[in-house]
């Protein structure tokens, strides 16, 4: 059923409800969805709620952090259809509110408009309407615009894991920078709690805590409608939605119902960059994860969800390729973690994920060459199983990294002049004779860029000042980066 088809058939996405229940010491929520006669219920638990969590959040602010939480998996489910409407039935939304969420529709969904050959930039495309309209400070009941969560709460620090290095890096740095070792008003001070959080965790998440020696990590499982998987078999329209916002919303209400005043993410300044330009737009795979959708997203939270809930990218004066050479210090999870996408997908719930790295994807292949120029060789074929710059067949691939083919690969990579660093300090690395990769890179690419080995030199020193760190963290940071 091609895009028309589907649009007329399903003129209106409804975001129609949610319920929670406190059970068994979690909190389960689901959301009610609806796009014509296809009814979606997708499920959040976070384990390990309290009686007295929900209490001290209070009955109105924890409803507001539910309802935008279905707000946030609404993009996962509406792209099933495209919908030129969607209805908010669920909770009111002012303008300012609507546009918001417009502009995460636009820019978020952006690889799957791409994808898809959708002609999203035309006249009314997508509107969104809430149903409960407002009628002023003396609106019915549900017609106020929704209050930030003010209550002050405790200097704690979540920090998500994923499988891959860089929260890694984030989680190992802050655990020896929130350690004080001063005394103050003559009492010793205690040490600030750095709480890992981690969402459905795989066989890597949880080898990672282990090794780091955390056992009551935050989790919260989420269960995706098997009535969606069942429409992309059947030739729906599926594509990448932004994960990371959905992490955003979701790890401010498990900050706020927790006691936690910071959120500390793993993006970096590489994730502003975009890939391809579509219909007079820029593209960004990444852009859920980019200096633009946090600045965003801070100043949405603090006004509609909670003012002092403080969300920040611990990485974000860093490109990659630094993130990669601080990585290296930590040897100890070398053979566990893992940020290859293609190990995870299960094709519309049609295989089953293959939990290893791929070895023929870009993630893999700007993983492998970030990693080259700081770990030895045969450590780095331990862990991909190979050694990646043998393989001639992801020449291509290099290309498009480095900028020469195509466009820089949908995936969570470098910059292009990042990616060209890597391959040149991995070639400055490597004696003859050369494998495959780096050969080609020498003959074909790097002599089109004189100023690479200095360009590589800075890139290394390099600190982009357009973050919100609290000063102490830049502070520490700085000093880790050397």
């Amino acid at each position: 059923m091609g895009i028309g088809e589907l649009r007329k058939k399903y003129p209106e996405f409804l975001y129609k409800g949610y319920s929670y229940e406190l059970r068994k010491n979690a909190l389960e929520m689901l959301f009610h969805f609806e796009v014509g006669e296809i009814k979606f219920r997708p499920k959040i638990v976070i384990k390990n709620v309290s009686q007295q969590d929900v209490k001290r959040v209070g009955d109105s602010a924890l409803k507001n952090l539910i309802f935008h939480l279905g707000l946030a998996e609404m993009p996962s489910y509406w792209k099933a259809t495209a919908s030129p409407k969607i209805i908010v039935q669920a909770g009111y939304l002012n303008r300012a509110q609507i546009n918001w969420w417009h502009d995460l529709f636009m820019k978020g969904m952006g690889q799957y408009f791409y994808e898809n050959k959708i002609k999203f930039t035309n006249k009314n495309f997508l509107t969104i309407t809430s149903d409960r309209a407002f009628r002023g400070r003396a609106g019915r009941a549900g017609t106020v615009p929704a209050q930030a969560w003010a209550r002050t709460v405790l200097a704690q620090t979540l920090v998500p894991i994923g499988g891959g290095k860089d929260a890694i890096v984030t989680y190992e740095i802050l655990k020896k920078a929130l350690r004080p070792a001063s005394r103050q008003g003559g009492q010793a001070q205690g040490k600030q709690k750095i709480q890992p959080f981690v969402l459905n965790p795989k066989k890597e998440q949880l080898e990672i805590l282990n090794i780091a020696g955390e056992t009551n990590p935050i989790v919260v499982q989420r269960e995706i409608d098997p009535t969606l998987l069942a429409l992309n078999r059947k030739g729906y329209l599926n594509g990448h939605t932004p994960f990371s916002a959905y992490l955003a919303f979701l790890t401010a209400s498990c900050a706020t119902l927790f006691d936690y005043r910071y959120i500390a993410l793993s993006n970096e300044r590489s994730s502003n960059e975009g890939n391809v330009s579509y219909l007079g737009s820029t593209i960004n795979h990444q852009y859920s994860k980019s200096w633009e959708f946090e600045k965003k997203f801070r100043a949405y939270s603090k006004k509609y969800l909670a003012k002092n809930i403080e969300y920040f990218s611990f990485l974000r004066p860093l490109y990659e390729l630094q993130i990669a050479k601080l990585f290296s210090q930590y040897p100890q999870y070398f053979a566990t973690f893992l940020s290859c996408n293609e190990a995870h997908k299960t094709h519309s719930g049609t295989r089953k994920p293959a939990e290893k790295w791929c070895g023929k994807c870009s993630k893999c292949l700007f993983a492998f060459a970030s990693l080259y120029p700081f770990i030895e060789t045969k450590q780095l074929e331990k862990i991909f199983g190979k050694n990646l710059f043998e393989d001639a067949s992801l020449i291509p691939l290099m290309e498009e990294l480095v900028g020469k083919r195509n466009f820089k690969p949908f995936e969570c990579v470098g910059t292009t002049r990042e990616s060209l660093a890597a391959f040149y300090l991995s070639l400055q690395k490597t004696y003859p004779p050369l494998p495959a990769l780096l050969k080609h890179f020498r003959a074909h690419i790097a002599k089109k860029h004189l100023h690479l080995p200095q360009e590589s030199r800075e890139m290394l020193k390099s600190w982009n000042t357009t973050h919100a760190l609290p000063l102490r963290l830049e502070k520490e940071l700085k000093s880790v980066l050397g």
